[in-house]
Protein backbone atom coordinates (compact mmCIF):
# COMPACT_ATOMS: atom_id res chain seq x y z
CA UNK A 1 0.00 0.00 0.00
CA UNK A 2 1.58 3.67 -0.75
CA UNK A 3 1.47 6.30 1.19
CA UNK A 4 -1.39 8.14 -0.37
CA UNK A 5 -3.83 4.65 0.11
CA UNK A 6 -2.30 4.89 3.72
CA UNK A 7 -3.81 8.43 4.25
CA UNK A 8 -6.98 7.65 3.36
CA UNK A 9 -7.11 4.19 5.31
CA UNK A 10 -6.42 6.62 8.13
CA UNK A 11 -8.92 9.07 7.40
CA UNK A 12 -11.47 6.27 6.96
CA UNK A 13 -10.30 4.80 10.15
CA UNK A 14 -11.08 7.99 11.92
CA UNK A 15 -14.15 8.72 10.17
CA UNK A 16 -15.88 5.67 11.71
CA UNK A 17 -15.25 6.44 15.32
CA UNK A 18 -17.02 9.38 14.88
CA UNK A 19 -15.43 11.53 17.91
CA UNK A 20 -11.82 10.83 19.64
CA UNK A 21 -9.85 12.21 22.63
CA UNK A 22 -6.28 12.55 21.38
CA UNK A 23 -3.00 12.19 23.54
CA UNK A 24 -1.68 14.97 22.45
CA UNK A 25 2.31 16.18 22.98
CA UNK A 26 3.19 18.22 20.09
CA UNK A 27 5.38 15.94 18.47
CA UNK A 28 5.31 14.82 14.77
CA UNK A 29 3.51 11.68 15.17
CA UNK A 30 0.57 13.33 17.33
CA UNK A 31 0.45 16.07 15.37
CA UNK A 32 0.08 14.62 12.66
CA UNK A 33 -2.87 12.66 13.68
CA UNK A 34 -4.37 15.56 15.83
CA UNK A 35 -4.40 17.63 12.16
CA UNK A 36 -5.88 14.61 10.21
CA UNK A 37 -8.22 13.87 13.03
CA UNK A 38 -9.58 17.56 13.61
CA UNK A 39 -9.68 17.75 9.40
CA UNK A 40 -12.42 14.68 9.72
CA UNK A 41 -14.33 14.83 12.81
CA UNK A 42 -14.18 18.51 13.14
CA UNK A 43 -15.03 20.05 17.00
CA UNK A 44 -15.97 16.43 17.52
CA UNK A 45 -12.17 15.67 18.57
CA UNK A 46 -10.12 17.24 21.90
CA UNK A 47 -6.50 17.27 21.64
CA UNK A 48 -5.35 16.40 25.74
CA UNK A 49 -1.74 17.43 26.75
CA UNK A 50 -0.58 16.25 30.12
CA UNK A 51 2.02 18.26 31.77
CA UNK A 52 4.39 16.54 34.45
CA UNK A 53 7.99 16.58 35.68
CA UNK A 54 9.52 14.75 32.62
CA UNK A 55 7.93 16.99 30.06
CA UNK A 56 9.75 19.86 29.30
CA UNK A 57 7.93 23.95 29.70
CA UNK A 58 9.50 24.30 26.00
CA UNK A 59 7.35 21.01 24.72
CA UNK A 60 4.59 22.15 26.53
CA UNK A 61 5.00 25.98 25.26
CA UNK A 62 4.95 24.55 21.71
CA UNK A 63 2.13 21.78 21.98
CA UNK A 64 -0.12 24.66 23.06
CA UNK A 65 1.07 26.82 20.00
CA UNK A 66 0.76 23.78 17.52
CA UNK A 67 -2.72 23.00 18.83
CA UNK A 68 -3.52 26.51 18.24
CA UNK A 69 -2.12 26.27 14.65
CA UNK A 70 -4.55 23.59 13.97
CA UNK A 71 -7.15 24.80 15.38
CA UNK A 72 -8.06 22.06 17.60
CA UNK A 73 -9.86 21.91 20.52
CA UNK A 74 -7.06 21.72 23.06
CA UNK A 75 -7.19 20.97 26.73
CA UNK A 76 -3.57 21.05 29.00
CA UNK A 77 -4.28 19.09 32.23
CA UNK A 78 -1.41 18.52 35.16
CA UNK A 79 0.06 15.13 35.89
CA UNK A 80 2.72 16.18 38.64
CA UNK A 81 1.61 13.15 40.93
CA UNK A 82 3.52 11.03 38.94
CA UNK A 83 6.51 11.30 41.11
CA UNK A 84 4.66 10.42 44.17
CA UNK A 85 3.85 6.94 42.69
CA UNK A 86 7.41 5.33 44.81
CA UNK A 87 7.05 1.77 42.12
CA UNK A 88 7.47 4.81 39.21
CA UNK A 89 10.31 6.66 41.33
CA UNK A 90 12.30 3.84 41.80
CA UNK A 91 12.59 3.75 37.86
CA UNK A 92 12.42 -0.02 36.76
CA UNK A 93 12.19 -1.74 33.60
CA UNK A 94 8.90 -1.21 33.12
CA UNK A 95 8.78 2.45 34.22
CA UNK A 96 7.08 3.48 31.03
CA UNK A 97 3.94 1.02 31.36
CA UNK A 98 3.53 2.57 35.10
CA UNK A 99 3.64 6.14 34.14
CA UNK A 100 1.11 5.11 30.55
CA UNK A 101 -1.54 2.96 32.72
CA UNK A 102 -1.49 6.30 35.47
CA UNK A 103 -1.69 8.73 32.50
CA UNK A 104 -4.02 7.25 30.09
CA UNK A 105 -6.67 5.93 32.97
CA UNK A 106 -6.80 9.58 33.53
CA UNK A 107 -6.97 10.19 29.38
CA UNK A 108 -9.65 7.91 29.45
CA UNK A 109 -11.30 9.39 32.35
CA UNK A 110 -11.60 12.82 30.62
CA UNK A 111 -13.36 11.25 27.41
CA UNK A 112 -15.98 9.86 29.37
CA UNK A 113 -16.69 12.89 30.62
CA UNK A 114 -16.54 14.80 27.70
CA UNK A 115 -18.92 12.07 25.69
CA UNK A 116 -16.41 10.93 23.67
CA UNK A 117 -16.03 7.50 23.08
CA UNK A 118 -12.56 7.05 21.83
CA UNK A 119 -9.21 7.40 23.27
CA UNK A 120 -6.18 7.71 20.33
CA UNK A 121 -2.68 7.90 20.54
CA UNK A 122 0.27 8.36 18.01
CA UNK A 123 2.49 5.37 17.79
CA UNK A 124 3.18 4.55 14.30
CA UNK A 125 4.30 1.59 12.15
CA UNK A 126 8.57 1.93 13.06
CA UNK A 127 7.96 2.23 16.77
CA UNK A 128 7.62 -2.18 16.56
CA UNK A 129 10.96 -2.40 16.82
CA UNK A 130 12.14 -0.22 19.83
CA UNK A 131 11.96 -1.29 23.46
CA UNK A 132 8.55 -0.21 24.76
CA UNK A 133 7.05 -1.42 27.97
CA UNK A 134 4.53 1.34 27.90
CA UNK A 135 2.94 -0.35 24.77
CA UNK A 136 0.60 -3.15 26.98
CA UNK A 137 -0.90 -0.08 28.63
CA UNK A 138 -2.51 0.42 25.48
CA UNK A 139 -4.02 -3.14 24.99
CA UNK A 140 -5.08 -3.05 28.51
CA UNK A 141 -6.95 0.20 28.55
CA UNK A 142 -8.32 -0.20 24.75
CA UNK A 143 -6.32 2.91 23.27
CA UNK A 144 -6.59 3.05 19.91
CA UNK A 145 -3.34 3.64 17.48
CA UNK A 146 -4.62 5.04 14.28
CA UNK A 147 -0.79 5.35 12.66
CA UNK A 148 0.14 2.29 13.53
CA UNK A 149 -2.93 -0.01 12.64
CA UNK A 150 -2.88 2.09 9.17
CA UNK A 151 0.77 0.75 8.72
CA UNK A 152 2.41 4.62 8.39
CA UNK A 153 5.59 4.93 8.90
CA UNK A 154 7.83 8.07 10.57
CA UNK A 155 9.26 8.93 7.00
CA UNK A 156 6.03 8.60 5.74
CA UNK A 157 4.65 11.10 8.60
CA UNK A 158 7.13 13.36 8.27
CA UNK A 159 6.69 13.81 4.25
CA UNK A 160 2.75 14.39 4.90
CA UNK A 161 3.13 16.60 7.24
CA UNK A 162 5.44 18.72 5.20
CA UNK A 163 2.77 18.57 2.34
CA UNK A 164 0.15 20.03 5.07
CA UNK A 165 2.48 22.59 6.20
CA UNK A 166 2.80 21.40 9.32
CA UNK A 167 5.50 22.83 11.79
CA UNK A 168 6.59 19.35 13.39
CA UNK A 169 7.33 17.71 9.94
CA UNK A 170 10.91 18.01 10.26
CA UNK A 171 11.17 18.34 14.49
CA UNK A 172 13.60 15.84 16.24
CA UNK A 173 11.61 12.78 17.95
CA UNK A 174 11.37 13.40 21.60
CA UNK A 175 11.03 11.55 24.54
CA UNK A 176 10.39 11.95 28.16
CA UNK A 177 13.20 13.28 30.16
CA UNK A 178 13.22 10.32 32.07
CA UNK A 179 14.51 8.37 29.56
CA UNK A 180 17.75 10.11 30.14
CA UNK A 181 18.37 8.29 33.44
CA UNK A 182 18.99 5.29 33.57
CA UNK A 183 16.91 2.00 34.85
CA UNK A 184 17.66 1.49 38.72
CA UNK A 185 18.51 5.23 39.66
CA UNK A 186 16.00 6.76 41.09
CA UNK A 187 13.68 9.62 39.51
CA UNK A 188 13.47 12.92 40.87
CA UNK A 189 12.63 16.42 40.35
CA UNK A 190 16.14 17.74 40.96
CA UNK A 191 17.42 15.31 38.18
CA UNK A 192 14.60 15.99 35.62
CA UNK A 193 15.61 19.51 36.40
CA UNK A 194 19.22 19.19 36.15
CA UNK A 195 18.54 17.55 32.40
CA UNK A 196 16.01 20.03 31.31
CA UNK A 197 18.40 22.83 32.06
CA UNK A 198 21.23 21.08 30.57
CA UNK A 199 19.23 20.35 27.13
CA UNK A 200 17.99 23.60 26.79
CA UNK A 201 21.61 24.99 27.33
CA UNK A 202 23.03 23.06 23.96
CA UNK A 203 19.15 23.95 22.10
CA UNK A 204 20.39 27.64 22.51
CA UNK A 205 23.32 26.52 21.31
CA UNK A 206 21.71 25.58 18.31
CA UNK A 207 22.20 21.76 18.91
CA UNK A 208 19.21 19.93 17.70
CA UNK A 209 18.04 15.83 18.18
CA UNK A 210 20.06 14.99 21.01
CA UNK A 211 20.03 13.69 24.43
CA UNK A 212 21.59 14.57 27.44
CA UNK A 213 22.03 11.16 29.48
CA UNK A 214 21.84 11.41 33.59
CA UNK A 215 24.68 9.67 35.41
CA UNK A 216 25.38 11.20 38.49
CA UNK A 217 28.02 13.84 38.73
CA UNK A 218 28.70 13.04 34.70
CA UNK A 219 26.49 14.31 31.36
CA UNK A 220 26.54 12.14 28.94
CA UNK A 221 25.70 14.16 25.38
CA UNK A 222 25.07 12.16 22.83
CA UNK A 223 24.56 14.20 18.72
CA UNK A 224 23.57 13.74 15.87
CA UNK A 225 26.68 12.31 13.77
CA UNK A 226 26.45 15.36 11.67
CA UNK A 227 26.58 17.60 14.55
CA UNK A 228 29.47 16.11 16.64
CA UNK A 229 32.18 18.38 14.45
CA UNK A 230 30.98 21.45 16.14
CA UNK A 231 31.31 20.71 19.49
CA UNK A 232 35.56 20.23 18.77
CA UNK A 233 35.42 23.77 18.53
CA UNK A 234 36.79 25.38 21.55
CA UNK A 235 34.84 28.14 22.29
CA UNK A 236 31.60 26.23 21.95
CA UNK A 237 32.98 23.41 23.87
CA UNK A 238 33.80 25.73 26.29
CA UNK A 239 30.38 27.32 26.47
CA UNK A 240 28.89 23.67 26.46
CA UNK A 241 30.85 22.62 29.51
CA UNK A 242 29.96 26.15 31.12
CA UNK A 243 26.21 25.40 30.96
CA UNK A 244 25.97 21.57 31.79
CA UNK A 245 28.05 22.90 34.90
CA UNK A 246 25.09 25.18 35.51
CA UNK A 247 22.94 22.89 35.15
CA UNK A 248 23.99 21.07 38.19
CA UNK A 249 26.95 18.33 36.44
CA UNK A 250 30.50 18.16 37.41
CA UNK A 251 31.33 16.19 34.58
CA UNK A 252 30.90 16.91 30.95
CA UNK A 253 31.72 14.20 28.19
CA UNK A 254 30.46 13.29 24.30
CA UNK A 255 29.50 9.61 23.40
CA UNK A 256 31.06 8.61 20.34
CA UNK A 257 28.68 6.47 19.53
CA UNK A 258 26.16 9.80 18.89
CA UNK A 259 23.10 9.89 19.18
CA UNK A 260 20.65 6.87 18.98
CA UNK A 261 16.86 5.99 20.59
CA UNK A 262 16.65 4.39 23.53
CA UNK A 263 20.52 3.85 23.98
CA UNK A 264 19.72 2.97 27.98
CA UNK A 265 17.50 0.20 26.52
CA UNK A 266 20.55 -1.06 24.98
CA UNK A 267 21.91 -3.50 28.09
CA UNK A 268 18.14 -4.86 28.28
CA UNK A 269 16.40 -5.25 24.78
CA UNK A 270 17.07 -8.92 25.66
CA UNK A 271 14.65 -8.61 28.30
CA UNK A 272 11.47 -7.36 26.72
CA UNK A 273 9.52 -9.98 26.82
CA UNK A 274 9.79 -9.86 30.70
CA UNK A 275 8.44 -6.67 31.00
CA UNK A 276 5.80 -6.49 28.29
Amino acid sequence: MNTKDKLQKLKDYIHNLDNALIAFSGGVDSTFLAKISYDVLGDRVLAVTATFPMYSKSELKEAIDIAKKIGIPHLVVEFNDILEIEEFKKNPLNRCYICKSNLFSKFKAIAKDRGLNYVLEGTNADDVSDFRPGRRVLKELGILSPLLECGIKKEEIRILSKEMNLPTWDKPSYACLASRIPYGEEITYDKLSMIEKAEEGLRDLGFSGFRVRYHGDVARIELPKEQMDAIFEKSVREEIVKRLKNAGFKYVALDLEGYRTGSLNEPHVRVVKDVQ
